[in-house]
């Protein structure tokens, strides 16, 4: 067995330094560019406004937790309210007054006010919320 030398002492002391060196400098580094994922609250319920905030035959886009819905008063007064993320590709959709029905511009794909797929590539219908209307405010309540 050979003797642990000055020299090997060294070497080890040096070799220590410069991983904690390193290790010292790539890690901020790595925490900057690879952050925390963050959790957001999944709320079940959302007051989204006032009923006078939404005129007849207009929508809103509002988050609900983490993912966007829209919320929808058609042209006869009723709300309704489904999740916005296209089933095709994830577009944001919007409401369509004129034909009052919710479509995606991406791709043309449309859904009727229950969130139905009745024409393009959605392969899947968008979610729909219950939709709450009390003391003159609304508010959207995920379904069981």
């Amino acid at each position: 067995m050979r003797d642990f030398t000055r020299k090997d002492f060294l070497n080890l002391f040096l070799g220590g330094g410069a991983l904690g060196l390193v290790a010292s400098t790539v890690y901020p580094v790595l925490r900057y560019l690879l952050p925390p994922e963050q959790v957001e609250a999944e709320p079940d319920a959302l007051k989204v406004g006032a009923v006078k905030d939404f005129a007849v035959g207009t929508s809103k886009i509002v988050k609900f937790g983490p993912k966007p819905i829209i919320v929808i008063r058609d042209v006869k007064g009723n709300f309704h309210a489904l999740t916005a993320t296209c089933t095709h590709l994830d577009c944001i959709v919007q409401y369509s007054k004129d034909a009052d029905l919710v479509w995606c511009a991406c791709h043309g794909g449309k859904y009727d006010l229950s969130g139905k797929n009745i024409s393009g590539p959605p392969p899947r219908p968008l979610t729909q919320l219950d939709v709450r209307v009390a003391g003159g405010d609304v508010t959207v309540v995920k379904t069981a």
